[in-house]
């Protein structure tokens, strides 16, 4: 199974926090992840999505398939994605457009095996995958890709 974690691109402060939108430089950000994502996804991709708009406009600029799940709230945590996902025995591909701090502390947990407060720059995309070899799982982190690089 393949796993990409994508936090929203930089969004206006204010409240309330669900309804805050994507500045111009974060339009930018999520076109540019989009083009790399288009030009290197994963078959079988299914993209969900928090409800906020950030999120959702961070998704738009990939798609306009994927689906909203609630618990990948700003309140969500690394449980919520992992239900949502079906990390790590799930088919195909996940990517899931969230938020910090649970999306860095879910990459704390696959890397490191606890969670930590690691920090996920906004727009970035980190893709893991897993496989199975000698009879041992392993988690793989195939790519950590910053907006501006994309």
């Amino acid at each position: 199974m393949d796993l990409l974690l994508w936090r929203h691109a930089e969004a206006v402060d204010g409240s309330p926090d669900h309804t805050r939108e994507l500045t111009p430089r974060g339009l930018k950000q999520a076109r540019r992840m989009a083009r790399w994502l288009e030009d290197n996804r994963p078959k079988n991709l299914k993209v969900l999505v928090s409800p906020t708009l950030r999120t959702r406009q961070t998704a738009t600029a990939f798609t306009d398939e994927f689906e909203i799940v609630s618990s990948l709230g700003p309140e969500g945590n690394v449980a919520d994605i992992l239900a949502a996902t079906g990390w790590p025995e799930g088919n195909g591909a996940a990517l899931v457009v969230g938020h910090q701090p649970a999306l860095g502390r879910l990459c704390a947990l696959l890397l490191s095996g606890s969670e930590a407060d690691w920090t996920i720059k906004k727009g970035a995309l980190w893709w893991f995958t897993n496989r199975v070899r000698e009879g041992e799982t392993q988690t793989v982190l195939r790519a950590v890709i910053p907006s501006e690089l994309a």
